[in-house]
């Protein structure tokens, strides 16, 4: 054998060990990866339930709020804003005591995430600052919500085209 078959030989080997160790070191890390992956998974899942638990109960105390405070029933209510009107007409001359009403449960949504630690005291504040007027304006938006002048929003997670 002449001195470049030898050289040819070795590298070869060499090629040969290093694709061998490669390829075990990443066998071993798939052996952890979908265990792994399956618990984060699973932990992502109980967390993302638990959120729209919290998110529904939320809502559903909101609409109970409003639905004692201006002495209407849920459905009534649901009706109405669909049908074009607005919470504002809809409580009438209870208006001032729903906004009263649901700047107070904001406030005490708000002081509870700055409890737990989700919130800081300055971004609390600034949170509240704002507050009674935002409220005013959602309850006098058409549908209890406010139209965007551009049109609506696609959804999350998709990219709109560029002009």
């Amino acid at each position: 054998m002449n001195m470049s078959s030898k050289k040819k030989v070795a590298a070869i080997a060499l090629t040969i060990a290093a694709l061998t160790l490669g390829s075990i070191g990443v066998a071993s890390a798939d052996a952890k990866g979908p265990a792994e992956g399956a618990a984060k998974s699973a932990e992502h899942d109980a967390n993302r339930a638990a959120n729209k638990a919290a998110h529904d109960a939320q809502h559903a105390a909101k609409e109970a709020l409003v639905a004692t405070t201006i002495g209407v029933d849920a459905a009534t209510i649901k009706t109405r804003l669909a049908a074009g009107e607005t919470l504002a007409t809809i409580a009438g001359a209870k208006k001032d005591a729903l906004i009263a009403a649901l700047v107070a449960f904001k406030t005490s949504n708000i002081d509870a995430n700055v409890a737990a630690g989700k919130l800081t005291a300055t971004q609390a504040t600034a949170m509240k600052a704002g507050l009674t007027a935002h409220v005013t304006e959602r309850i006098n938006a058409v549908g209890g919500k406010e139209k965007d002048p551009k049109g609506p929003k696609p959804p999350k997670g998709h990219k709109t085209p560029r002009p």
